[in-house]
């Protein structure tokens, strides 16, 4: 840090780049997460406007696992001595 406490010029684009590449990530595993459960869950003939009760039930254990499975991963990733 810049003498104060103060952010520096470079400290501040540092930051804010670590921001996007996070928010990117983020979306990224959203849109893949989303992808993913609809193509599992979701009939392809739409015969309703809602959700039913199997399609509900299918996503929601998709969306659990799918979280689970990448928080699995971001552990293992981040101590490789656990593999």
């Amino acid at each position: 840090m810049a003498v104060g406490g103060a952010l520096t010029n470079l400290q501040k684009e540092q930051m804010f780049g670590l921001a996007e590449k996070d928010m990117e990530y983020r979306v990224e595993l959203f849109n893949r997460l989303s992808k993913t459960c609809f193509d599992k869950c979701i009939e392809k003939g739409y015969k309703e406007e809602e959700l039913n009760m199997g399609e509900n039930s299918c996503l929601d254990r998709c969306v659990s696992k799918y979280w689970q499975v990448c928080h699995l991963l971001g552990q293992l990733l981040g101590n490789p001595s656990k593999m």
